[in-house]
């Protein structure tokens, strides 16, 4: 009798965790499925990025400098006014992209933004030699812009990972990385061979035929919900308005500010640099794929500390190695200067990591398309408006010497300042 007692009271145990093992179970299947498709996700993403306006148009752009000297026979400042007009547009867009991220979803955004961005690439051949042509390129081109950074895809991989984030992003940036090597080689043998405009043309069809498919296959907005708690953790996060009432924002998009100025404007203008103290346009050409060399390094290296050191020191160390590398562009020495576009490179490479990641953590993802867009396009705009202000203080001076120091203090003032944030308000949590 107490037998058959124990028996019934063990079928009744059964009955009464059963549905509690049947959901832990498919927890945990759907654990394991954000897991290993989230990387798929940053594999698309990096690929994605890759067909990008960043190593498309942005690192290119001294490459093509040259060609578009000889085609509109107008000044540096003018030229570099092309990019500047790139990065303004950019700058306005993407508040609005990061906050169609957030209520319409990146997917969309993404694809929409690629077919303008390669059918912009495509019209190309229709410029002519008329200076502002070639500024209404440029501005198409910054339309584009937005939705194929980092803004939509950080705001993706920022959603499938959170334990491993700052290693998923610094994987997903490493598409822009290889295209910041790749492309101003192959753009500097496909000019000299087929003139500029076939080849922005060849990397248009690109964009088209391969990017745009890859991304509408396999991208997916979000992982399914695990649980409520999960998808509490998705909406957790500061408000727009909260943010930039935040004093921490400021501090940050300061700190982005002086960066990208300086490190652009020094990547923009590194292939005349090198030319104006006797390299050859191959020389030239190889020490901007160094500097996409370092910028790979940056992004996947960066993403890596990011996960097990504080940000902001991170950050700092990183910033203080890019004053340094500006500072040795001004001694005429190839060696010296090489060394110079590889700290460069890795400041330019970490700063897009460091962004998507510090904003994650100091304001959540509930608001986090907008709050990005909005500091991505100042980070945008003044990338665009220090390779203006070294051309124009090298077309003024006849040398690059007083824009170098400029740029090396506000480094090196970026890097004082990223150490005054204080600790994290969403930290680490999760599996993934």
């Amino acid at each position: 009798m107490a037998i058959s007692e124990v028996f019934r009271s063990s079928q009744e145990r059964l009955k009464t965790f059963g549905p509690d093992i049947h959901e832990y179970r498919a927890v945990k299947r759907q654990t394991e499925t954000r897991s290993s498709y989230g990387w798929v996700i940053v594999t698309t993403a990096a690929f994605g990025l890759f067909l990008g306006v960043f190593p498309i148009f942005v690192s290119s752009f001294p490459v093509f400098f040259p060609a578009f000297l000889r085609e509109f026979h107008a000044g540096r400042g003018a030229i570099s006014l092309a990019f500047t007009i790139c990065n303004t547009v950019t700058a306005c867009i993407a508040p609005i992209v990061g906050w169609l991220c957030d209520r319409a979803g990146a997917r969309p955004v993404i694809l929409a933004s690629l077919v303008l961005f390669g059918s912009g690439l495509i019209a190309s051949q229709r410029i002519g030699s008329q200076l502002w042509e070639l500024y209404l390129f440029s501005l198409v081109l910054g339309v584009a812009a937005p939705g194929t950074n980092s803004i939509a895809y950080g705001l993706v991989v920022s959603r499938w990972f959170n334990r491993h984030r700052g290693l998923a992003l610094g994987l997903m940036m490493v598409g822009a990385g290889v295209g910041a090597i790749v492309m101003p080689s192959l753009a500097r043998m496909l000019i000299a061979s087929h003139g500029w405009r076939a080849t922005y043309t060849g990397f248009g069809c690109a964009a088209l035929l391969v990017a745009v498919p890859v991304v509408a296959v396999f991208l997916k907005e979000g992982p399914p919900s695990l649980s409520q708690s999960a998808g509490a953790e998705v909406a957790e996060g500061c408000s727009w308005r909260e943010s930039r009432n935040s004093g921490s924002l400021w501090l940050m998009i300061v700190v982005f500010v002086l960066v990208s100025a300086s490190v652009q404007a020094c990547f923009i203008h590194l292939a005349q640099l090198m030319t104006d103290h006797g390299a050859t346009p191959a020389i030239a050409a190889l020490a901007a794929s160094l500097s996409g060399a370092a910028l790979l390094a940056g992004r996947v290296g960066t993403g890596y500390f990011l996960d097990r050191y504080s940000g902001p020191q991170v950050a700092r160390v990183i910033f203080a190695g890019a004053a340094l590398g500006i500072g040795l562009l001004a001694i005429r020495t190839s060696s010296v200067m090489f060394v110079g576009a590889f700290l460069i490179g890795l400041g330019l490479g970490a700063e897009a990591d460091i962004i998507a990641y510090l904003l994650g953590r100091y304001f959540g993802l509930r608001s986090f398309g907008t709050i990005f867009g909005f500091a991505f396009g100042l980070f945008v705009l003044a990338g665009g408006i220090g390779p203006l202000l070294m051309g124009i203080a090298f077309d003024h001076t006849g040398s690059y010497r007083l824009a170098l120091a400029g740029f090396c203090l506000a480094t090196a003032l970026a890097a004082v300042l990223v150490g005054r944030l204080g600790p994290y308000r969403f930290d680490v949590k999760g599996e993934n």
